[in-house]
């Protein structure tokens, strides 16, 4: 029986891979990855690696997560090495800790490298802090798409409004208005920054930033930061490019 790795890949900049992940993917026998991670990664796979795509598209096709769960554990009892390679990190919105779970119950040996999340690395990218002396002493990260099988909503918006000091959304571009009207009913003013990060690291990225009371649907995939924090990161990048506040 092999052992299987779940890595984080980090945010789509392939220098952004922890040194342990990138050993990890030079010495794989097995690569499964997402969707989000960066092609450039792969190519470090040495000659005759099996890479396998089972990156999901939001509402497209592609394996269920216990099509992905089973095939780990096929490769694990064919191969040494096995890495299961996710966006980000695999522990922030993402299954690893189910995948690890499911082959851990089954005798598989199954280790986590963490990865840098994509909620603090496209901000950063933009110079804004998750917190900041003064600014803010506290971050939420939260999801804006939670599974409808739950029957229940587990992040409310309204009162995180009044928790936190930072609230960064991953997957919540569909219902980033739904969203800012729960944040607004909480007490947040209308004019607090938000800043919308899409696609951080990739040829398409964008970076835009808005009112709370004017966001609405943004593009997919996103990262959305709300607070003061969002002031400072412009108020720094526009210093780090000497143009005038």
């Amino acid at each position: 029986m092999g052992v299987v790795y779940i890595v984080g890949a980090g945010p789509g900049d392939p220098e952004l891979i922890t040194v342990k992940g990138l050993r990890l993917i030079e010495r794989a026998d097995v690569i499964l990855h997402d969707r989000l991670v960066s092609r450039e990664l792969l190519r470090f796979a040495k000659p005759g690696a099996l890479i396998v795509d089972v990156g999901k598209s939001p509402g497209g096709a592609g394996p269920t997560q216990e099509e992905i769960n089973h095939m780990l554990l096929s490769y694990a009892a064919k191969y040494d090495v096995v890495v299961r390679l996710h966006g980000g990190d695999p522990l922030v919105f993402g299954r690893g800790f189910e995948e690890c779970l499911y082959l851990a119950e089954r005798g598989v040996p199954c280790e986590i490298v963490p990865g840098v999340t994509s909620g603090l690395a496209a901000p950063a990218k933009y110079y804004i802090p998750p917190v900041l002396r003064g600014v803010a002493s506290s971050v939420a990260l939260v999801t804006g798409r939670e599974d409808p099988a739950k029957g229940v909503r587990q992040v409310d918006f309204k009162k995180l409004a009044a928790a936190v000091d930072t609230i960064i959304i991953y997957m919540g571009a569909s219902a980033a208005g739904d969203i800012a009207n729960d944040l607004l009913a909480g007490g947040l003013p209308a004019d607090t920054p938000v800043a919308v990060i899409k696609s951080a690291f990739f040829p398409d990225e964008e970076f835009k930033v808005f009112r709370l009371g004017d966001l609405g649907p943004v593009p997919n995939p996103s990262i959305i930061v709300v607070g003061r924090v969002v002031e400072r990161g412009l108020h720094l990048r526009r210093l780090r490019d000497g143009t005038p506040s």
